[in-house]
């Protein structure tokens, strides 16, 4: 019973102030609403094959198909990863941990922000027009994560840039 009363003041409490963090105690500032801990591990996107179902723009995405991370933007998929067409570059992901003895639940998604009635189709939604996502920072993670997964997107604190990992090789993302 105290363990089931624990778990819905935390979920109420994360619906109240619309801020999250994975990793650590608490997010650095007001305008931060989901941050990860500072460790030497990504967050993955996830793992789509049907893309002709996403109609949001700024949905990020692995592509399992041809093992590349991609954006949606005016409706149009962008290729995100690094590929000079050799197999050092060219993405692979081991799609076992998504067998058929899942059960996917096609409604689930988990809202965080200001909207939790937004209709929109995703797994995660940051709903919040005035606070962002901060990436796991990493520094160095093309040496400092061991066994990346495909798909790992974490912000670089060596190179001051966004890194990606598409299964064999580290993409470097730098305005």
């Amino acid at each position: 019973m105290r363990r089931l009363l624990s778990i819905i003041i935390y979920t109420l409490s994360q619906q109240v102030f619309s801020q999250v963090a994975i990793g650590k105690t608490s997010v650095s500032n007001n305008s931060v609403s989901l941050e990860f801990g500072a460790e030497n591990r990504g967050l993955i996107l996830p793992y789509n094959i049907d893309k002709t179902s996403i109609e949001t723009d700024g949905t990020l995405i692995y592509d399992t198909v041809d093992y590349k991370v991609k954006y949606l933007k005016n409706g149009i998929w962008t290729d995100l990863s690094k590929d000079d067409g050799t197999t050092t570059t060219i993405g692979i992901a081991n799609l076992s941990i998504q067998g058929n003895d899942k059960t996917e639940q096609p409604n689930a998604k988990t809202i965080i922000g200001d909207d939790i009635s937004n209709n929109t189709s995703g797994v995660l939604i940051l709903s919040d027009s005035t606070k962002a996502m901060i990436l796991p920072k990493v520094a160095s993670p093309h040496l400092n994560i061991i066994n990346p997964a495909a798909g790992m997107l974490v912000y670089d604190t060596a190179a001051k840039q966004v890194a990606v990992f598409n299964g064999t090789s580290w993409s470097f993302w730098k305005p």
